[in-house]
This record gives C-alpha cells, structure tokens and sequence, in this order.
C-alpha cells in the first residue's frame, strides 16, 4: 500500500519541512514520514476514528522519530548493526520525542503518540512496556504504519523488502507487536488498493 506523497492541505510548511528534516536524517530519500501519516489516516477513517483524532494522529505520524533527530547520534546513519549499547540509547528516542514535541508546542496526544510508538502490543514494547488496549488506538495504527514503510523502503542497514514480504511480516507478528484488528485492516485496505 504506497502512500500518494501528497501533503494533506491542513498540515503547515513547518511541520511537513520538519518531518522532511528527520526523514533526511535517518537516510529516507523520499517522503518516509507523511508516506505513514497517510497509511495512518486511511486506517484511522476504517476505524471511525473523529477528524480531530485523525489529524493529530497524523501530526504525531509526521514527527514520529523526531527524538532521534534530536539526539542526533552518528549510528543512527551507519550501515552497520548497532551494539548492544547503541540499541539501549536509541531506545531513549521516544522519551526525548515526547519532550521535543512538548517544546515544539505540539498538543499533549500529540507527544503521548510520538511517546508510544514503540509499544508493542503484547507489553514487550518501551518505553513504558504497554500492552493491549492501554496503548491508544492512534499509537497502534502508527506502529503499524510505521513498521510497514520501513520494512519496504530501503535503510541504511537493509534493503527494502517487498510488499508481499512486508505483509507476512505484519500478519506473523499480529497478536505480538501489532493489534491483530490493526492488521486485518491494513491488510484489507491493501488488498483493495491491489497491493
């Protein structure tokens, strides 16, 4: 399921120039995050999710990783595994999101998102080790939308796999990291869209 590129005519200047700094930083070539912010809002509209709700999901999906564009670490641009360390640091980035978020005047459902984007759906997510329905809706449509634009775009430690690939990774880890609903959704707006 390809994002348009497009950007949505209610998001300023300064947030789609902000999400296209932390795309350049962690070595997308394209629009990586408003790319996730679409995925999220088509998801969002099959769960009836409000406009309002949608919106700063969407906001929160354009500046999803601005911790680590913030911390600012080299390793985050290697072509190399991180070490143990570096993995353990990088976890931080949500935290340190939520509080760029904050500075950034972006709303308190706004940095929450930004906050839970790793939380998994079996609790083994940081940083606050959430699990099920105590993540909100929104963070789990992002994590999924997230983790399916990653997975088919290139990085600078993997190659991209493909859409058929991505979308058995998605459906193996349902129930695990993902909400299964979340999926399923994903999946049905995929195969209507043929891909």
């Amino acid at each position: 399921m390809q994002g348009h590129g497009q950007a949505p005519a209610n998001f300023d200047e300064k947030l789609l120039q902000m999400a296209a700094e932390i795309d350049a930083f962690e070595g997308y070539g394209h629009a990586h995050a408003l790319r996730i912010a679409e995925i999220a809002d088509r998801i969002g509209q099959r769960f009836n999710m409000a406009a309002h709700d949608r919106f700063f999901m969407q906001q929160a999906a354009l500046i999803h990783d601005i911790g680590e564009l913030t911390m600012n670490r080299d390793y985050i641009k290697d072509r190399r595994r991180l070490t143990d360390e570096e993995r353990l640091d990088l976890q931080r980035h949500p935290v340190i999101g939520e509080q760029a978020a904050a500075k950034r005047g972006f709303s308190r459902g706004v940095q929450l998102l930004v906050r839970w984007h790793h939380e998994w759906w079996n609790g083994t997510g940081y940083p606050d080790a959430l699990a099920g329905e105590q993540i909100p809706l929104a963070a789990r449509i992002i994590r999924v939308a997230d983790t399916y634009a990653a997975l088919t775009d290139d990085r600078p430690r993997r190659h991209a796999m493909n859409e058929t690939e991505a979308k058995a990774f998605l459906a193996e880890w349902a129930g695990i990291e993902f909400d299964p609903a979340v999926v399923k959704i994903f999946l049905e707006l995929a195969a209507e869209a043929g891909t």
